[in-house]
């Protein structure tokens, strides 16, 4: 098991909210493998701790590509990502407008989904420590659909991590409209730092936009990287 908290601030600093991770997994050839994580986003109050929002994912069938169950009740909104024996993703997206939107979204080898990108990270360590790039595919839930991204190594001046990596589009136009996600991760690969929109409402238009540093609370008995 790895338990880890997150704390999220936004780019000046304030705080924001607090994640508590929980992910179960067994240990195969020595390496960690996830099975259940699940999330919970706790908000200070005048009355002490609020949970305003709950994920579950479940890695049974795949380390990349995991089911979604997502509650943000404060704006009313859920999220649900489910597949389908003909190889889609099934999205069910509940938006703060109370409307329902429904997508499927065809499964190649390359596509990750939500939190799968941390497993990719891990899954091909020796290569991105080393300096190599990868690409993939990763799902846009609330558009109903998938764009190709990059993950390489990286630098930043006010990241403090033992490795640094990015996520960004690999369009021209993408990258216009969307800025790249910077993950640090420590030497036993756990991550430690992200930096970017989060899945946390701001409001009915927007998500926070926020660096969120993670402690790690227990480690597995096997490595996490290969």
């Amino acid at each position: 098991m790895v338990r880890f908290t997150g704390s999220a601030e936004t780019p000046a600093g304030k705080a924001l909210y607090e994640e508590h991770h929980r992910v179960e997994g067994a240990c195969d050839n020595g390496v960690f493998q996830p099975l259940k994580h699940r999330v919970t986003y706790v908000s200070e109050t005048k009355g002490g701790e609020e949970t305003f929002a709950e994920k579950a994912l479940d890695y049974s069938q795949s380390d990349l590509r995991p089911t979604v169950s997502y509650q943000q009740p404060r704006f009313q909104e859920s999220l649900k990502i489910s597949y389908a024996d003909s190889g889609a993703v099934n999205v069910v997206w509940q938006q703060p407008t109370g409307d329902i939107k429904r997508a499927n979204v065809s499964i190649s080898d390359s596509l990750v989904v939500d939190a799968g990108f941390d497993n990719l990270v891990r899954q091909n360590w020796d290569k991105i420590v080393n300096g190599e790039s990868l690409k993939f595919r990763f799902l846009a839930p609330t558009r109903g659909t998938d764009y190709a991204f990059i993950v390489e190594p990286a630098q930043s001046q006010t990241l403090d991590a033992d490795y640094v990596v990015q996520i960004r589009p690999d369009s021209a136009f993408l990258k216009l409209l969307v800025d790249p996600i910077i993950l640090g991760y420590n030497r036993k690969g756990a991550l430690t730092v992200y930096s970017g929109l989060t899945n946390v409402r701001e409001n009915t238009d927007q998500n926070y936009t926020a660096t969120i540093l993670y402690t790690v609370i227990s480690y597995p008995e096997c490595e996490l990287t290969p």
